[in-house]
């Protein structure tokens, strides 16, 4: 199928109530995992944030439940993870730390949106800070590991918040956010900041804000999309938005966040799910989504040039280990 026909573009807009689900493309035939789909700007409306689809057993709200103790009643935290009573803090500005907070219950809805609001900034100048934030959707939960604190080769979805740039050749500008789908096959390569196992990213300026920062992820029908609100404009911006992506239900949500020789502060404010209504066809409906391995559609060849040999298979280490609200309604911004 032409590339063309998987595409379904919406402009810009101010959210509607009572229209938080939008149509896209279904599953389809799945190519590997290293061969992946790298869209242009396709921009989504992005739910108004007060909707009545919270969905609290897998939201992280305040006022928390559990301050001042090791465990919370719908979320498990571990490693430096701190939790306060405004800001769940998965690592302090100290070197060689590693945290995170992951939700008890595993999600089966089809058609979800997420909605972050965090804050990473610290004493650290240019570019000595790291190494961010990683939002994760993946079958395993409470694994530390080397990936923003969290393990690699994971089967799901990451959202990374990358702070430091480990590849000193890159022509991106850090911080930047990527999108990684895997289905266990795939290792993180550090060296690279992940540029091998990417499917689409942007640069983000959320480091050392004096204001909140926020970031949707969007997962409905296939497709995927991640948008920030950085500027204090009450606006949602476009990062991410791509289409063919499968991911199965009965996955857990979860954050994390690493430090090697550099540090920052990481901090969770708020995640707040919405499940999006959304219709379905009745073969789409009749699909075990439990059984959906993580997998991408191939449409079009990815931007970077292959990685060389086993670059993809490996796992590298710089100088520090790699990585990983509460608000009211954003608006998306009407050009």
């Amino acid at each position: 199928m032409a590339a063309e026909g998987w595409i379904w573009r919406w402009g810009w807009g101010r959210r509607c109530l009572g229209r938080p689900g939008l149509p896209g493309p279904g599953p389809g035939p799945t190519t590997p995992l290293f061969l992946l789909l790298l869209l242009g700007s396709v921009t989504a409306d992005i739910t108004d944030g007060n909707s009545e689809h919270l969905k609290r057993e897998h939201s992280l709200i305040k006022p928390y439940q559990g301050v001042g103790s090791s465990s919370m009643p719908l979320w498990d935290f571990q490693g430096s993870t701190m939790l306060t009573s405004q800001y769940v803090r998965l690592t302090p500005d100290e070197r060689s730390k590693e945290g995170s907070i992951w939700n008890h219950q595993p999600c089966f809805l089809k058609d979800w949106e997420m909605h972050v609001h965090f804050k990473v900034h610290g004493t650290g100048k240019k570019n000595l800070h790291g190494d961010g934030i990683a939002l994760w959707y993946t079958r395993d939960r409470l694994v530390p590991g080397p990936v923003f604190g969290s393990k690699d080769n994971f089967h799901g979805l990451a959202i990374f918040l990358d702070t430091y740039p480990n590849d000193e050749t890159t022509e991106r500008v850090f911080p930047y956010i990527s999108v990684m789908v895997n289905n266990g096959s795939l290792s993180y390569d550090h060296s690279k900041d992940g540029r091998w196992t990417e499917l689409a990213g942007c640069t983000a300026d959320f480091r050392n804000r004096d204001h909140d920062t926020f970031l949707a992820v969007r997962y409905s029908r296939g497709r995927l999309t991640v948008m920030t609100d950085l500027e204090d404009k009450n606006e949602w911006k476009n990062c991410i938005d791509i289409t063919g992506v499968r991911l199965p239900t009965g996955y857990y949500f979860g954050a994390s966040a690493g430090t090697g020789d550099l540090s920052d502060n990481h901090d969770i404010i708020s995640m707040k799910l919405f499940q999006l209504m959304v219709e379905h066809t009745p073969d789409e409906e009749s699909i075990d989504w439990t059984k959906i391995e993580p997998s991408v559609n191939f449409l079009k060849s990815p931007k970077d040039v292959a990685p060389p040999a086993g670059a993809a298979a490996r796992s590298h280490h710089s100088h520090s280990f790699r990585r990983l609200g509460e608000s009211g309604s954003r608006r998306v911004h009407e050009l």
